[in-house]
């Protein structure tokens, strides 16, 4: 059934075309600047209290400006990994549409526009206030296809699939889960939406059909995972014309992805869990050896969760619980950094770089063995958010840094990046925080032929070979291991962090694998602890400590002499990386009661409202 875009939608699908093919003049960031002003309004603050503590943190080789302006709006405001996505969620919101809408056109949208992380064919978790205050969780993470089993990737197992190819779990047709992107915004559009699910479609479709502008990112990422994409067929066909990335300016369209989404507009989950786009999709499986069956797609639901929600300085912080460990981990986190009022010790201070690398370790240690899908493992989250559990882990903490190896999960064990990042708020007090993944960049890099999208790679996720790191370097227990059916742990973490009078004040989360759990805290933190605006919490420099490996990652250019000093005279051992993660926040102007928004120039993406 062919899917036929409503006339009232015509002008503004033509407007947003014309925008994906036109990229922003030289000089002018985005088209942000048409949609919101930019300069605080008139009678609001020039800069927070908190720019002079950053310059004297921060060194001056810092490459994020700290003083750029932030995006501000009245009444809504969408951020996401890419400014045609946020455009066409603005346009939602625009025409009465709520968050929950907007975020279901945007992340179709980044499925066309940002292939490397968009998708189809992953999955992912949100967080949602609606505007009478409630507040829930909705799990659409990938699950184990059923002939999957917990020894298909070990080193050395005897196993009847072909499962000991080395980078089996990472890329190629075994390396994926079973799908729950399309199921997920289904669900989220049927309890919190407002327009017509075709309407939330048509801007994906039309990107599809009428193809985009790449931009110098896309070619880049594109050229970066050459040696993957150019091992399959139909992603060659897609993303390598002419054998080689499509240059910058080119016009990118997608036929087969074009008459997906039509389905799916069409028939709803059922276009893309059933039928023709089903049928193709366990065609590939049966040509590359994968284990994806038709039985396992049509078994596929969604779950709606109680979220984990924890108290941190008078605010509550409503975040994702397991199959995510993203939720469990921030409330370790914070439960054991509010043993210090951080704003006295001051920002990036020594003591405060060393309790937030103590705090990590910790909480990646109990992430790391205790955590997996609660359909298969217990899971102890009563006494994993205890005050009394985070007293007796801060305990542990010494002014010096403690080995790794000397760090186990503080609890028996149970018997028994890349990803993309929206935040959306509307004018009626609703907001959703919503992460998606295909786990890699591109994924497994197979694309469905005929179907036009990229499958993921999260059976990665798994403890796929016990004792041994993962593509993000975990080493992760038991907890995690593969069966039919489960959800592999994830690090996501879309949150929510609420005033004490339950208002939205914050909307954040991250992409970047484990990382995105110490990105999304620290953002959070410099909001609440440094009264930090959007941009000064975005821009900052981070660190990560994620237990094994038994280092400190600290963003290049952002740390001094002697913070690094110090911290290495405590036992730190530090490596310098380019960046850490990308985390996109919004935040309410706590003088104007506007919302002010940043994406992260770690990524780029745009933020814009009205």
């Amino acid at each position: 059934m062919a899917f036929v875009t409503p006339l009232r939608l015509r002008v503004a699908l033509l407007a947003l075309v014309t925008l994906a093919c036109q990229p922003a003049p030289a000089g002018v960031p985005s088209a942000s600047a048409a949609l919101a002003p930019t300069e605080p309004p008139p009678g609001s603050p020039a800069a927070t209290p908190s720019g002079a503590l950053l310059e004297r943190a921060v060194p001056s080789s810092w490459r994020l400006p700290l003083a750029a302006p932030v995006v501000r709006s009245e009444h809504f405001l969408v951020v996401s990994d890419s400014p045609i996505a946020t455009r066409a969620g603005v346009a939602v919101l625009d025409r009465g549409g709520n968050a929950a809408d907007a975020v279901v056109t945007v992340a179709l949208v980044l499925a066309v526009v940002y292939p490397e992380a968009g998708n189809l064919g992953g999955g992912g978790f949100a967080v949602v206030r609606d505007r009478t205050g409630q507040r829930t969780a909705l799990d659409f993470r990938e699950t184990a296809p059923e002939r999957s089993h917990r020894e298909m990737f070990r080193s050395g197992a005897a196993s009847t699939l072909a499962s000991r190819t080395p980078g089996a779990s990472k890329e190629g047709h075994l390396s994926s889960g079973v799908p729950g992107s399309v199921a997920g915004l289904w669900a989220l559009h049927r309890r919190f939406g407002s327009l017509p699910w075709p309407e939330l479609m048509a801007p994906a479709i039309e990107l599809a059909k009428g193809g985009f502008v790449v931009d110098a990112r896309l070619t880049r990422a594109i050229g970066d995972a050459l040696p993957k994409l150019s091992r399959f067929d139909a992603t060659r066909a897609w993303l390598l014309p002419d054998g080689k990335p499509p240059s910058e300016g080119a016009r990118l369209s997608n036929a087969d992805l074009a008459r997906t989404l039509e389905r799916i507009a069409a028939r709803g989950p059922a276009g893309f869990y059933t039928g023709t786009t089903a049928a193709l999709i366990a065609g590939e499986m049966d040509r590359g050896g994968g284990i994806v069956s038709l039985a396992d797609l049509e078994r596929y639901r969604p779950e709606w969760r109680t979220p984990i929600e924890f108290e941190y300085r008078g605010h509550t912080l409503v975040s994702m619980p397991p199959p995510s460990s993203g939720g469990v981990a921030l409330a370790l986190i914070a439960n054991i950094a509010k043993g210090d009022e951080l704003s006295s010790l001051g920002f990036h201070s020594p003591e405060h770089l060393h309790l937030l690398a103590e705090a990590m370790r910790r909480a990646f240690a109990d992430r790391n063995a205790l955590l997996g899908d609660p359909a298969f493992v217990q899971v102890p989250l009563g006494p994993l958010l205890s005050a009394s559990y985070a007293a007796e882990r801060r305990r542990s903490i010494t002014a010096r840094a403690t080995p790794s190896s000397d760090v186990g999960p503080g609890l028996p064990r149970p018997e028994g990046d890349h990803t993309t990042h929206i935040a959306v708020v509307d004018g009626e007090g609703a907001a959703v925080s919503l992460t998606t993944t295909i786990n890699d960049f591109f994924g497994s890099g197979v694309t469905v032929t005929g179907a036009g999208f990229l499958l993921n790679d999260e059976m990665d996720d798994f403890t796929t070979d016990p004792g041994a790191p993962n593509l993000f370097g975990l080493v992760q227990g038991e907890a995690n291991a593969i069966a039919p059916g489960k959800r592999m742990l994830s690090s996501m973490a879309p949150t929510l962090l609420l005033d004490p009078s339950g208002e939205v004040r914050a909307v954040g989360g991250a992409r970047g694998g484990p990382r995105i759990i110490t990105a999304t805290w620290q953002v959070l933190s410099n909001v609440v602890d440094f009264g930090m605006n959007a941009r000064e919490a975005v821009n900052a420099p981070r660190l990560h400590q994620q237990w094994q490996p038994d280092e400190v990652a600290l963003e290049e250019g952002g740390f001094t002499l002697e913070q690094t000093s110090e911290l290495e005279r405590r036992g730190h051992h530090l490596r310098l990386v380019p960046d850490l993660a990308s985390s996109p926040v919004i935040v309410r102007d706590p003088v104007t009661g506007h919302w002010t928004g940043a994406s992260d120039p770690r990524r780029g993406g745009e933020a814009a409202g009205r």
